[in-house]
């Protein structure tokens, strides 16, 4: 009976018999190119200039690479210490120049290609998948130039491809579902936008975009408001609600999306959020990507209804905070591009807490000495410093987390703990869930924030829940 490790040599020694061909010479110049990872680093480098899923799937491919390298490398290779196949007479167009003194399991070749395919791949699949064929070849490569047996490529693969598969740990993939959310079906059907009032806010997005144009090509029969500094979109959706609009719209960002909900609730009016802005996170919670999906939804009368959260009598439809936390999520979302979204968010936390102040309050009738006070309308995920998404708009609940500011080197643990992606797991860290929320600020007045916007200084704030809003969104998203 053939055991694993004559099979594996059998194996080898059936690619080593292979006749020569064409391929051979190439086969050659791909596993060159993969010395130290060079073939991925200038993939990586490549996909990385175009901004979205393929620069996150290349720096989350880089990192992973990176990871596995030294794992294999440095780990697995000291600890296995299995010799390399013995030389065979071949072809110069299959023979490297120099061969490899190094332990020959498990493959670092590839374990490099399968964890940057892997790491790409779940970030963007269709570019995953047009390279992992690359990925593949560069795995066989090894076998047919005659320095790692087939078993090795195996082990390689594996490594890699569970080292990419780990870094959700620390950095979760944002899923392509939008939130569960209650269908509603009061809203009404706006043939051509007929009876719809959109605000547009001309400096939401790219320079090149313009969403009032793109709106009234969409919707010709629907009223388009254009925001100026004389007025507002809180202003002139009143004015349309006042004068009979059947629904309201906003096309702009998440701060946008906010104040034209308050006078959508204000008037009991259905809300249509076409994403026009930098990031549109409620938008994307909600399922709406573009603004076809909003339009779709009004033309067929399809909506759903969420929740909608206050500050002070202010509402706000994703996160509100007091502390570091708008600062730093600032400083990340600058540096992200560049050092992907986990890398930049330990960096910027270190450098705002480096220079930080904490902030002394009382929290629902608790003493707490605090860096960051997060709280979320209903529940995020994943937990820790880097919140993203929610799994539900309609969960009645305030999403409360907090960085502690109380422990003996409280910055260098938080730091470490989000650099390791333990965040959530941190004495530092703490959660909680309520239906409301009272703050009183012990280090005198403090400002809050609340999508993307900041309110006026106070020492008490109150959070709660609102009536449900109704946002048009075709249910089967």
């Amino acid at each position: 009976m053939a055991t694993p490790r004559n099979l594996d040599a059998r194996l080898h020694s059936f690619v080593g018999r292979l006749p020569s061909s064409p391929a051979d010479r190439w086969l050659l110049r791909l596993t060159r190119s993969a010395n130290h990872g060079r073939l991925w680093l200038v993939l990586g480098g490549l996909l990385s200039l175009r901004r979205g899923a393929l620069r996150r799937g290349a720096v989350r491919g880089i990192g992973s690479l990176a990871i596995s390298s030294a794992l294999t490398n440095v780990v697995l290779k000291t600890l296995f210490r299995r010799g390399r196949p013995q030389r065979v007479e071949q072809p110069s167009e299959r023979t490297l120049r120099r061969a490899p003194t190094s332990s020959s399991f498990p493959s670092g070749h590839a374990a490099s290609a399968a964890a940057f395919v892997t790491g790409l791949a779940m970030e963007s699949l269709p570019a995953g998948a047009a390279l992992a064929p690359v990925g593949l070849a560069v795995g066989y490569s090894r076998v047919h130039v005659g320095v790692h047996y087939p078993g090795d490529v195996v082990a390689g693969v594996a490594v890699g491809a569970s080292v990419a598969a780990a870094t959700q740990h620390w950095w979760r993939v944002r899923p392509t579902e939008p939130a569960r959310v209650r269908p509603s079906s009061t809203a009404p059907a706006l043939p051509q936008g007929e009876g719809l009032a959109v605000a547009v806010n001309p400096r939401s997005g790219p320079d090149d975009y313009d969403p009032a144009e793109d709106i009234r090509r969409l919707l010709p029969r629907a009223q388009v408001l254009e925001l100026s500094e004389e007025a507002g979109g809180e202003q002139l959706l009143g004015t349309a609600a006042r004068d009979g609009a059947r629904a309201l719209g906003v096309a702009g960002g998440d701060g946008s999306v906010a104040a034209a909900a308050a006078v959508a609730l204000e008037h009991g009016l259905p809300l249509a959020v076409i994403p026009a802005g930098t990031l549109n996170h409620f938008a994307r919670d909600v399922g709406l990507l573009a603004p076809q999906d909003a339009v779709d939804a009004v033309l067929a009368g399809e909506a759903v209804t969420v929740d909608v959260a206050d500050v002070n009598g202010t509402p706000f439809l994703n996160t509100s905070s007091i502390g570091a936390y708008p600062e730093m999520v600032r400083r990340r979302d600058r540096m992200a591009g560049r050092l992907g979204k986990w890398l930049a968010l330990s960096v910027a936390a270190a450098q705002v807490l480096r220079t930080g102040t904490p902030v002394e309050l009382v929290v629902n009738g608790r003493p707490l000495r605090v860096w960051i006070l997060f709280v979320g309308n209903c529940l995020y995920t994943p937990r820790g410093l880097s919140p993203a998404w929610r799994p539900r708009l309609e969960d009645g609940l305030l999403d409360v987390q907090y960085l502690r500011a109380d422990l003996r080197f409280g910055r260098t643990r938080a730091v470490l703990a989000t650099l390791l992606g333990v965040g959530e797991h941190s004495r530092s860290y703490g959660k909680f869930q309520v239906e409301e929320l009272s703050v009183i600020s012990r280090s005198g007045p403090q400002r809050v924030a609340y999508d993307g916007e900041m309110g006026k200084p106070a020492t008490r704030f109150r959070f709660g829940k609102r009536a449900p809003l109704t946002v048009y969104c075709c249910r089967d998203r």
